[in-house]
Order: structure tokens, then C-alpha cells, then sequence
């Protein structure tokens, strides 16, 4: 049954076919003849199209090309007569000004009301008083002002920002190998390979089982689901061969920058992709490569180990400790008491709650977080402190044993009585 979509065109090929997802989504997505795409179509165009949904995935069957953009409407442009008769002026007039004209006017009925009873008072309250009081008022907003502009031309100290880590590739193969088998293979058992090699064999299981649903209800005949397995498991050795052997030559490609877990994924899946003479030399040299690569990636780690510590940023060195290229390497014995001098160090009774529990949870996580002794405990401990010990208190036993509080004994048991 056809459906109109939305799609978002991805990537385009070499024999001119695209790639193609649904617009805003992952799945669903597939591919597309070129020949179906309209004159001027690029990556990222979204475009509507008709798609058939069947078993083995969604095919476009027709594109239609994007709605033409609206003119803008036409405007008219107003001349005049040419003649400058002065512009229209406004004044805007003050709350406050109004509120004095008010003042100013009780003032001079008070004082009318003074001349009548005997003239004004010479102790110079009334208007006078408000006067003071508006000049003393305007004094501490002065002061006030003047104080803010102090704080705001005080110079401001720079923290220093850690330098930001590239962000590393990601593993980008092509599909040559993959596309070689698919093209190998009979035309009638290539829906079927194409389903294997996304989801496996428990996912056309699944697809089949859907389908005989959709058949039984319909009236129809089933498909034998057996049958069908066995041919996926016999295809399938093959496409994950093919597959491999494309994730390898990327890896390959991209040795010094993609990330070093996707080539680590790529070396583990050797021992069952690379199956001929020519996938397997492919596969030692690639392991060759990735250990050098690690080898490089751990000597710059313990350069930025030992900067760190000089450089007196003991919660980043901590940090940092934790995350070693060589998984499972320890760290030298040299560094590793420098680690804890500094971690020690960074933990007395005049750091500060917040201190602490930064500190304490850098070092729950580091390779030394069995051989840091605080020097003293925070003389003061906040719900804050508090609540990071009791979450980190099976990673760091010891420091957590420091905060628990020891109930005092009864007067009657410590007399001995």
C-alpha cells in the first residue's frame, strides 16, 4: 500500500542514487533512484514522496518536487505632494513632574494657611523639612549610585578555562563490499538479505511472524518461516564478512583522528568478519595500528597527569586519572603518590563544604581513591557535603567512616556501674 512522506534526502552516491530518512526522524529510511529526484535536488532537500511499504523496507516509488516559493506581493509607492507643511510634535510630561506641581501646590496653601494664623514657622519644618529630607534622599541615591559604579569598574580576575578536547570522529564506512554481495546475490533473495543484515535473524523472524499475522487475516496463504531462517543463516556469515571488511578500511583511513572506541570495536569484530587470507592481514595491521595509536594516546595522558599536578589543578589531575587511553594500565608509582599528596592536600579542616564535596567526588573515581587521607575534616558540613559522602560512601569507605558519628555512652556505663 503506497503512502505520501515526507523525506529527507541524506546522501548521494556514486552511481547516482540518494540515501534517505524520514524528515525529523531516524527511521524510516532506505534508498532512492536518482532518476526519480528532480532537476536541481541536493543533500538535505526535504521533499514529499510516495513510498510503498512492504516486508523487507520502505521503497520510493515516485518524488514530487518542492512547492514553488509565493512572489511577494507588489506595493505601491506613495509620492506626496512634495510640499512640507512641519511635522506633528509631541511632549511627553512626567509623573513626577505633575506629583511637584501638586507639592508645589500644597506647599503654597500650607503657606497661605501659616500667613493667616501668624506667619510661617521659624523652626524650618514644613516645606522646609521636606526640602532637607529630598536633598538627604538624593544624597544616599548618589551614594548609592556611586558605590555600584565602583563595583562595576572593579577589574575582575579571569579564571582560567581548560583547554576544550576536539570532539573525535566517528566511524564512517562505505557500504563497496556490503554492495558487491547484495548484487551477487539472486534478485529474489535480496529483500530478504537486506533484512538479515539490519536486524538479524531473530529480526526477519519477527518480520515474518508479522506478515503470516497480516496473510492469515486476510484470507491468505502463509509463508513457511523455516525455509526462510535458513536461507538468512546461510547469507548471513557472508554480508557481516562484507560488512566488517568495510568498517575496516574506513578504520584505516581515519587511524590518527576517528575515535579510538570505534577502531577497538572493529579489531574485537575481527575474529568473526575477517574470514579470507586478504581480510585477515587487513586485521593485523589495523590491531598493529590501533595499539600504536593507544601507545601514543597514553604517554600524552601521563604528560597532561603531571602538568596538571604542577600546575596545582589537583580536581582536573583527579578527573583525569580516571580516564586512561589503556584501559586497565596503573598509573606510575612516582605519579600515583603526587596524586594523593595533592588530593590530601586539597581536603583540611579550612576547605570549604562546597570544596569538599568536589574534591571527594573527584577522588571516589580516581585509581587512588583508597590511598587519600584527608588532613582534616570541613569545620563546617552542610546538607550538600552530607549528601555526596552518603552517595559515594562505597566507593570511599574510609572518608566516608570519618563523617559517621560516634553516639555517646551513658553516664552509668562509663562510671562502670
Amino acid at each position: 500500500m503506497s503512502r505520501r512522506l515526507e523525506v529527507e534526502l541524506t546522501s548521494k552516491r556514486e552511481d547516482g542514487s540518494y540515501t534517505w530518512r524520514a524528515a525529523g526522524a531516524k527511521q524510516p529510511k532506505g534508498e532512492l533512484d536518482g532518476a526519480l529526484l528532480y532537476e536541481g535536488a541536493s543533500v538535505g532537500d526535504v521533499v514529499r514522496a510516495e513510498a510503498e511499504f512492504a516486508v523487507d523496507g520502505v521503497f520510493i516509488t515516485a518524488v514530487l518536487p518542492p512547492k514553488a516559493k509565493k512572489a511577494r506581493a507588489e506595493t505601491l509607492e506613495i509620492f506626496g505632494s512634495g510640499r512640507n507643511d512641519g511635522g506633528v510634535t509631541t511632549q511627553l510630561v512626567e509623573k513626577r513632574g505633575r506629583r511637584g506641581d501638586r507639592d508645589g501646590r500644597r506647599g503654597d496653601r500650607d503657606g497661605r494657611r501659616g500667613g493667616g494664623r501668624g506667619g510661617g514657622r521659624g523652626d524650618g519644618r514644613g516645606g522646609g523639612g521636606r526640602s532637607r529630607g529630598g536633598e538627604r534622599n538624593d544624597g544616599r541615591r548618589r551614594d548609592r549610585n556611586d558605590r555600584r559604579d565602583n563595583r562595576d569598574n572593579r577589574p575582575r580576575r579571569e579564571r582560567p578555562q581548560a583547554p576544550s578536547r576536539p570532539k573525535p570522529k566517528r566511524l564512517r564506512a562505505r557500504r563497496t563490499h556490503r554492495d558487491a554481495v547484495l548484487n551477487d546475490i539472486p534478485e529474489i533473495q535480496r529483500p530478504l538479505a537486506r533484512v538479515v543484515m539490519r536486524d538479524g535473524v531473530p529480526g526477519l523472524r519477527q518480520v515474518v511472524e508479522t506478515q503470516n499475522v497480516a496473510a492469515k487475516a486476510a484470507g491468505q496463504p502463509e509463508i513457511p518461516p523455516k525455509m526462510l531462517e535458513a536461507v538468512g543463516e546461510r547469507l548471513l556469515p557472508r554480508l557481516r564478512s562484507a560488512e566488517w571488511r568495510d568498517n575496516a578500511e574506513a578504520a584505516m583511513a581515519g587511524i590518527d583522528d576517528v575515535d579510538i572506541r570505534d577502531l577497538r570495536k572493529v579489531v574485537v569484530a575481527s575474529e568473526n568478519g575477517a574470514k579470507d587470507e586478504e581480510s585477515r592481514e587487513l586485521a593485523e595491521q589495523l590491531k598493529s595500528a590501533v595499539t600504536a595509536r593507544v601507545d601514543a594516546e597514553h604517554t600524552s595522558w601521563l604528560n597532561e597527569l603531571n602538568e596538571l599536578l604542577v600546575e596545582g589543578r589537583t580536581v582536573r589531575a583527579l578527573r583525569q586519572s580516571s580516564r586512561p587511553p589503556k584501559a586497565g594500565s596503573p598509573l606510575p608509582g612516582d605519579l600515583a603518590q603526587r596524586l594523593t599528596a595533592a588530593a590530601n592536600a586539597s581536603m583540611t579542616s579550612e576547605t570549604s563544604p562546597e570544596r569538599w564535596a568536589t574534591v571527594v567526588d573527584a577522588v571516589a573515581f580516581s585509581p587512588v581513591r583508597s590511598q587519600v587521607v584527608p588532613q582534616g575534616l570541613p569545620s563546617k558540613v552542610n546538607d550538600e557535603l552530607r549528601a555526596t559522602i552518603k552517595k559515594l560512601s562505597k566507593r570511599v569507605p574510609d572518608i566516608a567512616a570519618l563523617f559517621v558519628e560516634t553516639p555517646a555512652k551513658p553516664a552509668a556505663e562509663s562510671n562502670g556501674s
